[in-house]
């Protein structure tokens, strides 16, 4: 049987996870035959991470998907620094920035998303070009670009106060940078916060030290030689040594539109992922899914790995349903979780809404429940409550009789204590969907190392914020069944 070639358009997170996946299902290339195109020089990173090479913790080799190589290494086709230009829908090619064509029996469109450019007099030369000290937060060579100006002491001026601006901002400000964002709203990241919820976030924000300018919009950035100016509705003024763009994303839909697929807010796909053409698919942040189009790593990564079950044969009926959107504010020093719905009615008689507030220890918390289950709650300084709120939204169990318990951290069951405690459903890793029966399940066969448990199921590989547990679940593995000659759990 000829292996069908699937070539994959874009090398971002969901592309790069495709191509795991694929290799993971048909190691031989047996059934499919992948090649990826990708427009970045450099292998596939994880972009969760990009605020922590921003703030110095991490440098760009440590957040590498896999090591330079490894794609020749395990004879996959992975084209860097090339970008496919065109598709010839009749003919089943592609052309591509170097001059090549590639035939193909699928194609998969996974063009992710770019920043969202606001159209501010000054932020672009005559050229087009982004003036000198404007840079959008999106790849690592704007972390590059942005780090090269920083200093301590230096005026970073953030535009944007939603998820990933307020990561760059805190990322600045650990590198000794005097901060301030400016956001067009009352109060920041709007879509995971409430009106309450998001006041008590800003003034956590201030005492950190980030000055935040709410509810107001950049007019005009005067360009000068050493810095710009930064120019406001009010007529304030802020110089800014760097200007750093987060305000948005938009799905890269121009290849397909040009191709002539179905395109609303995204690229549309069906649960198969199939676009309007039979033979392509997309996933990823480019694409409008049950008209929803996701912002997050996550819904891409679950995607990539329904799409691979599907071309390898390994589940042909394989589809993708939707994800559940849970948020995760991955800045130092703020403890912050939002997931399903939160912007509703306080009074909607068909539903329960419970919140508690306590601005001046930044704490605040909020509960949506609809018939006895929960579907939508903020977390904000409450680290041990995310656990349980955590386990009822993702099992859609039923909620504790004593709503105000869930609040106040008293809820029964408690979240336990231990990793080794939570039951095999639990989600220990979020971005990646791992269970804990997943990660025991590895250690029974046979990965008796933190680094194996990683390779095999890829927990921590996300945001990192699930390490400590993974590590303690795994010390806890070992404790229970040692091995006569055991791994070291960190070899």
């Amino acid at each position: 049987m000829t292996a069908s070639q699937v070539v994959i358009v874009g090398y971002g997170l969901a592309g790069a996870r495709l191509q795991e996946e694929l290799h993971r299902l048909d190691p031989r290339q047996q059934r499919v035959r992948p090649i990826v195109y990708g427009k970045e020089h450099i292998p596939s990173y994880n972009r969760i991470q990009l605020p922590n090479v921003l703030a110095g913790r991490l440098n760009a080799h440590e957040i590498y998907l896999r090591p330079p190589g490894w794609c020749d290494e395990q004879g996959l086709q992975t084209h860097l620094g090339v970008q496919v230009t065109g598709i010839d829908r009749l003919n089943h090619t592609v052309s591509c920035s170097d001059g090549s064509t590639c035939d193909y029996d699928t194609l998969v469109i996974a063009t992710g998303s770019r920043p969202h450019i606001p159209d501010i007099p000054g932020a672009r030369g005559a050229d087009g070009v982004l003036t000198a000290g404007v840079v959008p937060f999106r790849t690592l060579q704007d972390c590059a670009d942005i780090a090269e100006r920083l200093r301590p002491g230096s005026r970073v001026v953030v535009l944007g106060a939603g998820l990933l601006g307020l990561e760059a901002a805190r990322a600045a400000l650990l590198r000794g940078a005097q901060v301030t964002v400016v956001h067009p709203k009352d109060f920041p990241m709007e879509r995971q916060m409430d009106p309450t919820g998001g006041s008590v976030l800003a003034r956590v924000l201030q005492d950190m030290g980030l000055s935040m300018v709410l509810g107001r919009r950049v007019t005009e950035i005067i360009p000068d030689t050493a810095s710009n100016t930064v120019m406001l509705n009010d007529g304030q003024q802020i110089p800014a040594d760097v200007v750093v763009l987060t305000a948005g994303i938009r799905p890269q839909c121009a290849l397909a539109e040009q191709a002539g697929l179905a395109v609303d807010n995204a690229i549309i796909v069906d649960d198969s992922l199939t676009t309007s053409d039979p033979d392509i698919r997309a996933i990823g942040e480019c694409v409008q899914h049950r008209g929803q189009v996701y912002g997050l790593v996550q819904p891409g990564w679950h995607m990539a790995e329904v799409l691979a079950k599907q071309l390898t044969g390994a589940d042909p009926g394989a589809r993708y349903t939707g994800t559940r959107q849970v948020t995760r504010l991955k800045a130092q020093g703020i403890d912050l979780l939002s997931m399903g719905e939160i912007d509703v009615a306080d009074l909607d008689p068909d539903l329960e809404v419970l919140t508690l507030a306590d601005p001046a220890r930044g704490r605040y918390e909020k509960i949506v429940v609809r018939d006895d289950r929960l579907i939508g709650a903020i977390a904000l300084g409450s680290p041990t409550n995310t656990g349980v709120l955590s386990q009822l939204f993702d099992s859609q169990g039923l909620v504790p009789a004593d709503r105000m318990s869930l609040l106040l951290g008293t809820a029964q069951p408690q979240a336990p204590a231990r990793p080794e405690d939570l039951p095999a459903e639990a989600v220990i890793c979020r971005c990646n969907n791992v269970t804990k029966g997943a990660i025991t399940e590895a250690w029974i066969q046979g990965q008796r190392s933190l680094p194996q448990i990683i390779e095999k199921t890829r927990a921590t590989t996300g945001c990192g914020g699930c390490s400590d547990t993974v590590a303690a679940l795994c010390t806890a593995l070992q404790a229970s069944a040692p091995d006569t000659d055991p791994a070291p759990i960190n070899a």
